[in-house]
């Protein structure tokens, strides 16, 4: 009997003790949280100077766009979802057909998953009709619920690639003699906030990508 106060007092402190290290442990473990990237936090040539002078969160902007099947997409068609933007071309030789082949990589771990959807938009829709679109997705296995390959009005892809998704580095106005050549894949949440940016070449930044991915399915 004498030894239940001491018993009872060395649980107290274990309690306590345990208690203490849950804190320590909650406010020391890393989050896993993907960082939200603003114009202010991206490379300035990225960034064109009046995005550089938005205050406040940035969000993907609206869109309307025609898919390979003849669908018209808009913005309203990816809320809620996870996206993931490039901009390439069809008859690209050089950059693009890697950067495709990575894309189907990403289709395919989420080839079950409708929280996701992928967004390729072509730099020469003058060119990439919706059957030139159709036969580039037969042809690399697009499946066109999880992943649009879009064509339209050149400035506002040029647009989007500028000051939506700051895909591009180089400036210009979309106009005839404007070109947006790049290999970057952006990564946008549900909310439209960017949330990653990787070259869609390298294999090793497309795992990044995936697991990144998986990480915002998880928050």
């Amino acid at each position: 009997m004498k030894n239940k106060p001491m018993l009872l007092r060395f649980a107290v402190f274990a309690l306590i003790g345990a208690i203490c290290m849950a804190i320590v442990y909650s406010i020391l473990k890393p989050t896993g949280q993907l960082p939200i990237y603003h114009p202010s936090d991206l490379k300035p040539e990225l960034v064109d100077r009046q995005s550089q002078r938005t205050k406040g969160e940035h969000h993907i902007l609206d869109f309307s766009l025609m898919d390979q099947q003849g669908k018209t997409i808009t913005l309203d068609d990816t809320r809620g979802k996870i996206r993931v933007a490039d901009f390439f071309f069809t008859t690209c030789t050089s950059i693009c057909p890697k950067m495709t082949v990575n894309m189907t990589r990403v289709q395919e771990a989420f080839k079950d998953d409708d929280r996701v959807i992928l967004l390729s938009h072509s730099v020469t829709p003058e060119v990439d009709s919706v059957p030139a679109l159709a036969a580039y997705a037969e042809l690399y296995g697009a499946d066109p619920r999880r992943w649009h390959l879009m064509t339209g009005d050149r400035r506002q892809i040029y647009r989007l690639a500028r000051k939506s998704w700051f895909a591009a580095l180089e400036d210009g106005d979309g106009g005839p003699d404007d070109f947006v050549h790049t290999e970057n894949f952006v990564l946008a949440d549900s909310l439209g906030r960017l949330r990653g940016f990787y070259d869609g070449t390298k294999t090793a930044d497309v795992d990044k990508l995936i697991a990144d991915m998986r990480t915002l399915l998880d928050e």
